[in-house]
């Protein structure tokens, strides 16, 4: 039988979600779990892979198993036996072809930026001590929701074969103590959310104008965008899928 787990996890002390040698992953931590306590082998396919010290408020993954009788008391085991960074929120029983990854018809990520010095936001949040004109960077963030092929802002010899993401909202706004950046797509590539961030940070800055995201996203060249901002900000928000998975 398959089974969907929604999980959440702070990043920090991992080097991202998929497994890795010589490296403590979630992925490797997580199995590690499933695989004492229900007495097998279970291997966990995620919804996507994260980057060392990027958090998840909300993830999924699939694995299978012969089947589970108690699926509330599998996860307060799991979530005693996991370390404190890492919580299972809920076990779903769902279709035997149900993926992870390729099912998910929607990601949302939030980054989170600082403009003053916060001791607790230290590992949460990018500090920038800069002005910031937001005005300008959310006119820049809905200019990307007319392009489609995101090459510029990918990280360099990746192995996808096509660049184009559906994004379908990013904006800016301030809640509470914090600069919050939010964006969902269909799909993001890999490092696109914190190139996005660091190219509207220059914007932001007065180092580019809005209207520069053209020629930025034109080029497909990462050399045009902006630098990536630090990973600790980044949170993968959430996944969708289709009801019809879910029994």
């Amino acid at each position: 039988m398959r089974y969907f787990v929604q999980f959440s996890y702070m990043g920090t002390a991992y080097h991202g979600w998929q497994k890795q040698p010589n490296a403590i992953t979630v992925q490797s931590v997580m199995e590690d779990a499933f695989s004492k306590l229900l007495g097998n082998a279970i291997n966990l396919v995620g919804a996507g892979r994260t980057d060392a010290g990027v958090h998840a408020k909300t993830m999924f993954a699939h694995f299978d198993s012969d089947g589970i009788a108690e699926r509330s008391e599998l996860t307060h085991r799991l979530n005693a036996f996991l370390p404190e960074g890492i919580a299972v929120e809920e076990i779903f029983e769902v279709s035997d072809t149900a993926h992870a990854r390729f099912h998910a018809v929607e990601r949302g990520y939030e980054y989170w930026v600082t403009q003053q010095k916060n001791p607790f936001l230290t590992g949460l949040a990018h500090y920038v001590k800069m002005p910031l004109d937001v005005a300008a960077m959310n006119r820049a963030a809905s200019l990307l929701l007319e392009y489609d092929d995101f090459e510029c802002f990918s990280k360099s010899n990746t192995d996808v074969k096509t660049y184009r993401c559906d994004i379908r909202s990013a904006q800016w706004q301030v809640v509470g103590d914090r600069l919050v950046f939010s964006i969902t797509a269909d799909r993001f590539l890999r490092n696109m959310v914190r190139a996005i961030v660091g190219t509207l940070l220059d914007i932001g800055t007065g180092k580019k104008l809005p209207e520069a995201l053209h020629a930025v996203i034109a080029s497909k060249d990462r050399a045009m965008a902006g630098p990536s901002v630090p990973a600790k900000g980044l949170y993968l928000t959430r996944v969708l899928y289709p009801q019809e998975l879910f029994k």
